[in-house]
């Protein structure tokens, strides 16, 4: 008996089949469109969480969160997909945050956008990487691939199908809680790749500053290319001939030590002044641009002769990114004057990169933490003394070249809540000081006492060795806060780089033995960048092009540098090292 006997219609039965299988279709896509949103939820929580874990709060976490959602949002206008939008993002900022965790274990800085430029601009630091990273640039591609793969994935099973204006005005929306977290945080504090986390939204920030490089072709501010005048040109030095063995040099990195002189309110042992004064019996005082750490700004300015200040928000990252773009810095001069260069470093070698940074610049010879069997970080100035005297002597004895020292020391860095050598009683601050300050102070108070058994040590061991000795405070303590104009309680990685803010002043100081110093600077203050220069006329060395326009222009403007008056003067010398190679600005 056939259907149609029975009445029955084909034409309903294949109608049933079909409405059937479109509503079982329809119930498969609900369930996937509603995996795929939840799907999504829950990575956009996981990424929330870990932004509040990392990132900071209140703007820092609005301009990360806003920024990370813009992401996800162009995308989904680009795709009309939420899940593949989702995995994306989220894959992006586990890559980004990994990336910068690795980089900060390795080098104690996180990721900056520059890098992505910087290590694949050339075959040299694409082999850099290969050869002393390479695990980490396999685990990189790895999750590069791995990237992809789930975005290729969650593209191919993700049907959900947003309407890209809806999309679009959210994107607009995210954009403009991204822009006000940007403005109301304000501008990045100047330790912040150093001591936070601030992994994803640091990478964000720094793209503003990358750009802004990429666009004017160079790091480092500069007089337009061509605006030089003709016969201003700069030669790298070829060699440097003296007529006698110049001096060996011991400089000396006085970390955190400022002259307590400077200070009228502050009460303390006037014996420690004879600290900070020269041969000639001034104190000078030394313009820094850092407060309470990051020290490598200052040692960058005294070693390149050029301003932190002229590579703008790059500044932090300066040393990684001018590896091998140096060519007239204070070690390689002396290097062409035939010296032999060494430096003691309290740290590991690899702190901010600095390894290899040295390396670039003619310091080839680093005695860190390890190679000087150094109990902890922060030892007695004398510990580090004591090790450079030793290398010194076996080098005097053995080789007939010219030495230079670089000493860098660790007992005056923060923090001052717990007492320094406690066995050794020694003079702090007077009554009614700050326990901080008074801590400090006593500090300052061994720094003296090592300092002098320093140039002890070195007449007894030396008597007929010509020695420039020159030192210097990298920045003030954070002990000094509230004697510049600052509360106690606030965070010294706040306060801001200003041209006159006293907060930035430190000093030098240069003393010889066995020999007579040529007349120092007359200024009273005097710009970091202009120190390299001084040691080397101070040794009585040849300046090189560089150096003598370094000379005039600290006459002309006075001392200062980055707020010289003339700052075109500045900005065509920045122009005039770029186009005589001397410095590779990009």
């Amino acid at each position: 008996m056939t259907d149609q006997s029975l009445g029955f219609d084909p034409g309903l039965s294949f109608y049933f089949r079909a409405r059937h299988g479109v509503i079982s279709a329809l119930r498969r896509v609900s369930l996937r469109s509603a995996a795929s949103w939840g799907a999504a939820l829950f990575l956009a929580a996981g990424v929330f969480a870990w932004f509040w874990r990392t990132e900071g709060h209140g703007a820092n976490l609005v301009f990360t969160a806003g920024v990370t959602l813009a992401i996800a949002l162009t995308l989904l206008v680009i795709s009309r997909r939420i899940l593949f939008s989702s995995v994306v993002t989220s894959l992006l900022v586990a890559l980004i945050a990994s990336a910068a965790i690795i980089k900060r274990a390795t080098m104690e800085m996180v990721v900056h956008a520059y890098d992505v430029f910087f290590y694949l601009s050339s075959l040299s630091t694409l082999s850099f990487l290969w050869s002393d990273h390479r695990r980490l640039v396999i685990l990189f591609t790895l999750g590069f691939i791995a990237l992809l793969g789930l975005g290729a994935l969650a593209w191919r099973y993700d049907v959900t199908r947003v309407g890209r204006g809806q999309a679009a005005g959210l994107l607009i929306f995210a954009a403009a809680v991204g822009w006000i977290g940007a403005v109301t945080k304000g501008e990045r504090r100047h330790m912040q790749f150093n001591f936070d986390n601030l992994y994803v939204s640091s990478f964000y920030a720094s793209w503003g500053e990358t750009i802004e490089t990429l666009r004017r072709g160079t790091m480092m501010e500069a007089a337009p290319k061509g605006s030089v005048p003709a016969g201003t040109a700069l030669r790298l030095a070829a060699d440097c001939l003296t007529r006698e063995k110049p001096p060996h040099i011991v400089l000396i990195h006085q970390e955190s030590i400022v002259q307590p002189g400077l200070f009228p309110q502050l009460s303390y042992d006037r014996s420690v002044d004879s600290m900070f004064r020269s041969q000639d019996g001034l104190t000078r005082k030394l313009r820094v641009e850092t407060y309470g750490g990051a020290s490598w700004l200052t040692e960058f300015s005294i070693l390149a002769g050029v301003s932190t200040q002229a590579f703008g928000g790059m500044r932090q990252f300066v040393q990684t990114f001018t590896v091998n773009k140096l060519k007239d810095t204070l070690p390689q001069n002396l290097e062409r004057c035939g010296y032999r260069n060494v430096v003691f470093y309290p740290m590991l070698r690899n702190f901010v990169s600095n390894d290899r940074f040295y390396a670039s610049i003619g310091l080839k010879e680093i005695f860190d933490i390890k190679a000087q069997k150094a109990p902890s970080v922060q030892e007695r100035d004398r510990f580090y003394y004591t090790n450079a005297l030793a290398e010194m002597e076996q080098h005097i004895a053995s080789s007939p070249k010219p030495l230079f020292t670089y000493i860098q020391t660790m007992s005056g860095h923060w923090p001052y809540d717990w007492i320094f050598e406690p066995q050794l009683d020694v003079r702090g601050g007077g009554a009614g000081t700050h326990p901080d300050m008074h801590e400090y102070l006593r500090r300052v108070t061994l720094a003296k006492l090592d300092y002098e058994f320093l140039v002890g040590e070195l007449r007894r061991r030396f008597p007929t060795e010509k020695i420039l000795i020159v030192h210097y405070g990298d920045h003030q303590p954070s002990a000094t806060r509230m004697l510049v104009g600052y509360n106690e309680d606030v965070d010294f990685e706040g306060i801001a780089v200003e041209d006159n803010n006293p907060a930035f002043i430190t000093y030098y100081a240069v003393d010889s033995l066995n020999y007579k110093l040529p007349p120092l600077p007359t200024q009273e203050t005097t710009d970091v960048p202009y120190l390299g220069m001084i040691i080397q006329d101070a040794a009585g060395l040849p300046l090189s092009d560089a150096n003598l326009e370094r000379k005039r222009l600290m006459a002309l403007c006075q001392g200062r540098y980055n707020s010289c008056k003339n700052r075109q003067e500045i900005l065509g010398f920045h122009r005039r090292l770029i186009d005589a190679g001397i410095i590779v600005a990009r």
